[in-house]
């Protein structure tokens, strides 16, 4: 806990304020006859994910290389990814809710997450788009989480000096990388840290 509470917080999107169904490629998987967590896990292999995150690769451009590593002939491949990326996620309201408490209370809070080009569209689709006071994309700046610049240029974006900046992130890597940048950070679990991060905003409970 910080001894006076943070000035402004940077939060992640994916696994904090959005959630992915785990059924929705389950069922892809199971429609292609393909073994579970082949979407997922081909997707994150770092060889293919870490260009897509640095800005280096379009999302379109990755998801068709997750294709050729499916073991499905190359129309289904093709049509089993584009199946599964029509899903976009869901908002959890009790996150968004925190979010919208904090900035009413004059702490501004920025978005700090590693993505593709297809962030800004996902935001208005989730309608996220006017939830931040700045949105820092590892595509964008073409460094990713847990580079030391990124989290340099994020604080920069708030206006805020790294020390009072509160970051939450469910990536333990993320995490000790915004400490490693002198910031106070929480590695998210779900609801129930709220209260925590509340207290280390000065926000009342």
């Amino acid at each position: 806990m910080l001894r006076q509470p943070a000035q402004a917080m940077l939060i992640d999107l994916d696994g904090v304020l959005r959630r992915w169904d785990p059924a929705v490629p389950a069922a892809v998987e199971k429609s292609y006859g393909l073994a579970p967590g082949t979407l997922i896990e081909t997707a994150m292999s770092w060889e293919l994910l870490r260009p897509a995150v640095a800005g280096e690769i379009t999302d379109a451009e990755w998801m068709r290389l997750v294709a050729t590593r499916l073991p499905l002939p190359e129309a289904d491949a093709k049509a089993a990814v584009a199946q599964w990326q029509e899903h976009r996620g869901t908002i959890d309201q009790e996150v968004l809710d925190f979010v919208r408490s904090v900035r009413a209370a004059g702490r501004p809070v920025g978005l700090a997450t590693n993505a593709t080009d297809l962030l800004r569209g996902d935001l208005a689709e989730l309608g996220l788009a006017e939830e931040f006071d700045t949105v820092i994309s590892s595509w964008e700046l073409k460094v990713h989480k847990p580079a030391p610049e990124f989290f340099t240029q994020a604080c920069a974006a708030l206006n805020v000096e790294p020390p009072w900046v509160l970051f939450v992130d469910d990536d333990d890597r993320a995490v000790r990388g915004a400490r490693a940048a002198k910031m106070p950070a929480l590695r998210w679990t779900g609801p129930q840290d709220l209260p925590y991060l509340r207290k280390a905003l000065g926000l009342p409970a």
